[in-house]
This record gives C-alpha cells, structure tokens and sequence, in this order.
C-alpha cells in the first residue's frame, strides 16, 4: 500500500524564548492562558485595558523553558513587553531562530489549531511545503481564524474575535486585561462577532463595507476569491442577503 505524505506549508514565525527558574510562574502572571505542564496551547498577551498586544502559541519544552511562536512582526514586541514586566523574576526572555511547518492531519507536541483541521507545527523540519500560502490562507478564513494586523488590532476585543473560546482561561490567576475580559464574559455581550463570509466573484479589499438593508453591519478584514472575514453586527440575522461594495454576500 503506497504512504500518503500528508500536507504541509510553511509558516511565518517569530520565537521568543523564557527560560529559567521562574520562567513558568512569570508567564502565568502574564498570559491569558495558562503555561501547559506539556505540549502547547493558545493565549494573549494583553493590555490592562485587553487589548491584544500579541497572540501566542505557548509550547512548554522543558520544566523552566518555554517558546513562544507568535507572528513574524511581533517578535521584538513580544521579548520588550516581557522583559519590561519582568521584574524580580529569574528568566531569560530572549529571541530564537526557526523555521516553521504546519503538517495537516499529523499531532504533535506543537498542535497548531488555526486551519480547521488536525495539524502540528513542527520546527526546523526536513519536510517539503505541498500548500502555498494562498491555499493556507483560505483554510485559515475557513475556520474564522483571526490573524494579528487584520482581524486583531486596536480597535478588537478578544470575545468580538473568537478568541475567548481558545486562547483565554477563565479559572486562572490574575494576569494584565483579566477584568475587562472577565466582565465581558460574564455580564456583557459583545455587539458584532467575526463571520466568515461567502462572496461573490474576487476577493473584497480589507475595510471594505459590509452592508445590509442599506445600512452599514460590518466590515471585510481579510478575503480570497469567494469566502471572506468580517466582523458583522449580531443582529444580522444569519440568512441574510448582504452586500459587500456591489456583490452579493452570504454568512457563511
């Protein structure tokens, strides 16, 4: 019986390392999810006021050594911030060189949940891409999976985008932003949630309207030729007929 070689496509990092002996404690003050005892998991890094300042995938290597793969612009903001808050705290925060791979249908100690689909991210790995960065990028809106600078900004709570259901525990110690993020998930409501979109012929720029019954509900943040993300308002029923700058669009 031939091997089936699974899928695989590279994926742009940056890696920040704290090791030490307190390397652990330190990023549990830190993070909105806690430090695994092993494998990875999904958390923020936030402002007081929970903004995310990066989003982190958290791989415990060893007892006092810790990685953090965030994306390739965020490095340098990543190891500022936590050496700014470090304080007393014995651990090394510094930046570490890889590459990585995203192998589909394949676990691991890296599991990667952006895509939809089972798959381990693995570094520094001998293995051949067989998915170009569009086909990634579609698997990605696919699973409403929002990325730093499109989805994740400024203007972005972590409920609004998802990401209270993968990246923040509810349980844990304080951490920066924990009150407004605990306040919205226990007595708020958010007004608009990311969607993604089914979409009429090519790809809507960023920012582009999203538009019901004449009025304004949301806005296209990323976008591949007929799916797309948006942050659409609650209200818009989810059979709705949107348009998005003259195309017809549907949630998806």
């Amino acid at each position: 019986m031939a091997t089936v070689t699974p899928a695989a496509a590279s994926r742009a990092r940056a890696y920040v390392r704290v090791q030490g002996a307190d390397a652990v404690s330190f990023l549990d003050r830190m993070l909105s999810n806690d430090v695994p005892g092993e494998g990875s998991v999904d958390a923020l890094l936030l402002t007081p006021k929970a903004r995310v300042i990066a989003p982190l995938l958290v791989w415990r290597r060893d007892d006092d050594d810790v990685l953090l793969l965030t994306e390739p612009e965020l490095g340098d903001v990543v190891r500022a911030h936590l050496l700014r808050m470090r304080f007393a705290a014995k651990c090394e925060i510094e930046l570490e060189e890889h590459s990585s791979t995203i192998v589909f249908d394949e676990t691991g100690e890296i599991a990667n949940r952006d895509y939809g689909r089972l798959a381990v991210e693995l570094l520094d790995a001998a293995v051949e891409p067989s998915l170009g960065g569009d086909e990634l990028e579609r698997l990605r809106i696919e699973a409403a999976t929002p990325r730093f600078g499109r989805e994740i900004d400024d203007r972005v709570l972590p409920a609004e985008a998802g990401l209270d259901e993968r990246a923040i525990s509810f349980s844990k110690g304080c951490y920066p932003g924990q009150e407004p993020v605990a306040r919205q998930h226990y007595r708020g409501k958010v007004n608009r949630k990311l969607r993604v979109l089914e979409v009429d012929g090519d790809a809507p720029a960023p920012e582009t309207p999203v538009v019901h019954d004449g009025k304004e509900v949301g806005r296209i943040t990323s976008a591949v030729p007929g799916l797309a993300l948006a942050y659409v308002r609650v209200s818009v029923p989810d059979d709705a007929v949107l348009d998005v700058d003259g195309r017809s669009a549907r949630l998806h």
